[in-house]
């Protein structure tokens, strides 16, 4: 399994878990055109997209994703906030802001986030190739821990230090971030709290342009965790398997 991504960051977002034979589309948050790329015109292989909120740098296409006959998993909150009413509403499956569903050979759970949107969420997929593979986003922090996790896609929005030193006369748009998103400290919190003996790779996205130092966060989260690390970045290609092998 290799996880492709699109996108990462406030421009947006979008990642595909693919093998040969289909692929989960996780977020919509660049241009259609960009998607269909990544996947070489093989719209077809797309077994479904799931979507954590309805921010544009994560739903900003949904529409034209839904368009191309797609379906597109979302909690209500979310397709109520990021859909047209022309939206073929076929395509759209409501899913639970906590539960499980099955898209294609993807078994995912959902689960709450805390984001300043209605009924944001995060998701565990498992898959027989790539095991069981968290995607964590655009949460200021996250209350579960997690048994059995094999690859980690995790934000890492911010350092303290840095949004500080830029952003301390304006504290508006500063404490708007501490709200809704999650720094590098928390991100490596959340990681020490989890059973990590069976990560593969731990990926981490969503960082800021200007309040995140993408070299010196992996070299943190690698030093603590002792795992392959890297800061997504357009274009680039992981291997994301359930064995290092």
């Amino acid at each position: 399994m290799k996880l492709k991504v699109i996108g990462s960051g406030s421009k947006g977002n979008a990642y595909l878990l693919e093998n040969e034979e289909e692929a989960l589309l996780i977020e919509c948050g660049v241009n259609i055109m960009d998607i269909k790329k990544a996947i070489d015109f093989k719209v077809n292989k797309i077994s479904g997209a799931i979507c954590t909120h309805e921010h544009g740098d994560h739903a900003k296409s949904i529409n034209e994703v839904l368009g191309s006959g797609i379906n597109v998993y979302a909690t209500a909150g979310t397709f109520q906030n990021s859909t047209s009413k022309n939206t073929v509403s076929s395509r759209k499956v409501v899913i639970p802001q906590k539960g499980q569903f099955k898209v294609g050979n993807f078994n995912v759970i959902s689960f709450p986030t805390i984001h300043d949107v209605a009924e944001p969420c995060g998701f565990l997929v498992n898959h027989t190739d790539c095991g069981t593979v968290l995607f964590l986003t655009d949460t200021v922090y996250c209350p579960y821990t997690f048994k059995g996790l094999n690859n980690i896609i995790i934000e890492a929005n911010y350092d303290a230090d840095i949004i500080n030193e830029k952003l301390g006369d304006k504290k508006f748009l500063r404490d708007r971030i501490y709200n809704s998103h999650m720094s590098i400290e928390t991100c490596m919190d959340f990681l020490l709290a989890n059973d990590l003996s069976q990560v593969n790779n731990i990926v981490l996205i969503h960082l800021s342009d200007s309040n995140s130092h993408e070299i010196n966060f992996a070299k943190k989260v690698s030093g603590i965790t002792g795992k392959e690390v890297h800061t997504a970045n357009g274009g680039m290609t992981i291997n994301i398997n359930k064995t290092p092998f």
